[in-house]
Formats: C-alpha cells, sequence, structure tokens
C-alpha cells in the first residue's frame, strides 16, 4: 500500500482571483505553486499574461472568474473598486454559486464590506474580509499578516488559502472586523514611520552619523519594523514602492472617515494624512510610503541620507 501524505493540499474546486497589481500578482502566484487551480481578471488584461504563463486560467469578467471557483479572493484598490468587480454589472456576484466564498482582500470601508456582505448573503453567498500587510516582500515570499473578519466556520473552512498566502492569519471577528484590524494598523505602522522620519531629519540635520543612529534605535524601546526596514531605504536613497504614499493616503482617508463614524477624535492620524497628501502633491504618489520623509526633508533643508560608503 503507498504512503499516506501526512499533510495533503486541500481540495477546492478552483479559485478566482480578481486584482494583479503588485501585492495581488505575487499572492496569486503562491496560490498556483500551492497546487490550486486558479482563473484570473484583471482590469488592464496585459497583466493577466504572466499568471496564466505560470499555469492559471484567464477570464473575461469577474462574473467568470467566479463561475469557475468555490472561492473567489478581489484585492482592488478602494472601496468602489470592490464594489464594482463584487456587486457591479458582470461582477462577482452574478458568477457565484451559493456557499460559495468572496475573499476581499482590499483595504477598503468597513461600512461597505458589511454592505457587500449583506448583499452576497442574500444570494447564499459567504464573504470574508481578509485585509494584508506586509507589502510586496511579504506578498512573494507568503509571510503577509492577514486580517480576517467574517464568519467564524467559513474562516476554518478555508484557513489552508491563507496559510498559502500568509504566514499569520487573525481572526478578527464578524463581517467588517477584519478592515477595522487593518485601519488600526495602519494608525500604528503610519504613525510610526512618520516619528521615525522625523527622527532622521532631526538628527541628521544636527550632524549625527546615520549608522550610528539606526544602530541606537535598534537596540532600544525605539525599535520597529520601520526602523529596520524603511530607515535603511531612507539612508540609501531607495524609494521603490512596497506600499505606494498614494495607497496610504488612501487607507488614512478610509481611518478618519471611519473615525468619524464612529466619534472618535483622532489627532496624530490626521498629520500624517496632512503630509501624505503633501507627498501626493509633489508627485510622489506611486514612491514607497518612506517618501514621506522628503517633504520633511524640504522643510528642514537637509537630506536624510547615508554619508559614508556602505553606510
Amino acid at each position: 500500500m503507498p504512503p499516506q501524505d501526512a499533510n495533503p493540499t486541500p481540495s477546492f474546486g478552483g479559485f478566482g482571483f480578481i486584482g494583479l497589481g503588485l501585492i495581488g500578482s505575487p499572492m496569486c502566484r503562491n496560490i498556483l505553486k500551492a497546487g490550486h487551480e486558479v482563473t484570473v481578471w484583471n482590469r488592464t488584461p496585459s497583466r493577466m499574461d504572466e499568471l496564466v504563463a505560470a499555469g492559471a486560467k484567464r477570464s473575461d469578467s469577474p462574473r467568470e472568474a467566479a463561475e469557475r471557483s468555490e472561492i473567489t479572493i478581489t484585492i482592488v484598490s478602494d472601496s468602489p473598486d470592490v464594489e464594482e468587480v463584487i456587486v457591479g454589472g458582470g461582477g462577482v456576484i452574478e458568477g457565484a454559486a451559493p456557499d460559495s466564498v468572496v475573499v476581499d482582500m482590499s483595504t477598503i470601508s468597513p461600512s461597505v464590506t458589511v454592505s457587500i456582505a449583506e448583499r452576497l448573503m442574500s444570494n447564499g453567498v459567504h464573504m470574508m474580509d481578509a485585509p494584508v500587510s506586509g507589502g510586496i516582500t511579504g506578498a512573494e515570499e507568503g509571510t503577509l499578516s492577514i486580517m480576517v473578519g467574517g464568519e467564524k466556520s467559513v474562516f476554518d473552512r478555508i484557513m489552508p488559502i491563507y496559510q498559502a498566502m500568509g504566514s499569520r492569519i487573525t481572526y478578527c471577528g464578524d463581517s467588517g472586523m477584519g478592515q477595522i484590524t487593518k485601519l488600526s494598523n495602519q494608525i500604528i505602522g503610519l504613525g510610526n514611520l512618520a516619528a521615525m522620519c522625523e527622527a532622521l531629519v532631526f538628527a541628521i540635520k544636527a550632524g549625527g552619523d546615520p549608522e550610528a543612529l539606526l544602530k541606537a534605535w535598534g537596540g532600544g524601546g525605539a525599535d520597529s519594523w520601520m526602523v529596520q526596514n524603511l530607515g535603511p531605504s531612507i539612508l540609501g536613497g531607495d524609494f521603490a514602492p512596497g506600499f505606494m504614499v498614494k495607497l496610504a493616503l488612501k487607507d488614512l482617508r478610509l481611518v478618519l472617515e471611519t473615525a468619524a463614524q464612529l466619534n472618535v477624535p483622532l489627532f496624530t492620524t490626521a498629520l500624517v494624512s496632512q503630509i501624505f497628501r503633501s507627498a501626493q502633491r509633489a508627485d510622489l504618489g506611486d514612491e514607497g510610503i518612506q517618501a514621506y520623509v522628503k517633504v520633511l526633508e524640504g522643510l528642514a533643508g537637509v537630506e536624510a541620507r547615508a554619508t559614508r560608503p556602505g553606510a
């Protein structure tokens, strides 16, 4: 008798993947690598080519992708985009079968998420909101943090698909709570980035040594993912996007809109949002979020860059 695989690949009735941008494309590739059948769709058709070459099937609409799939994943830019691909004409809702699952991994409005989930459920289709954190590197390496809201039984049922894309998967509660958790994550992460950028500009303007600054911060209470990852990027003049300025600005807009609905004052977040808006106005919208520092540099009259070879 042949040996049994102790951890067989779970069998699902096909996946749809909608949204093949900088984050979505490597996420989709990881699902393919896990041995699943995937049908893709993207608003710009040429972005499907690379995934099709890797084994995915092409579709002509979100509806067609959903028709072929037990689980349909969407990851697009903003709330209106999610509404368009899921409940718009030719959308997922027109093709998804009863008891299938839609997993929206975009970062969007929690209230819009709940509204879409209710519309899908009226057709017998489950929805999970599962926004991600970790940027392009996390998407490529399959180490994303995934924050999930929706029915717990459905979360458990499709856990293997989250595990194909992320290393930390957290169930956050009912529909919309994945989005709330992600937005709270952005308050912390982008606020931390802002503080690091201020610290760099402050210390380097005063003559601080870039190597010494990062070494000191990394050994104490100021250490963070931003210090470890984006500090060296700034000092090296690397502003390639792991996560774009324009998307950070969108996320902060969602935070402030939701805070207004909840009647919660957010002082620091509002200021950070305005500096990101200044960065976008300076044509930095497609650069990485570390370009936040350029606004401060312009005001302070200094560039926070490494001053020694190899620093």
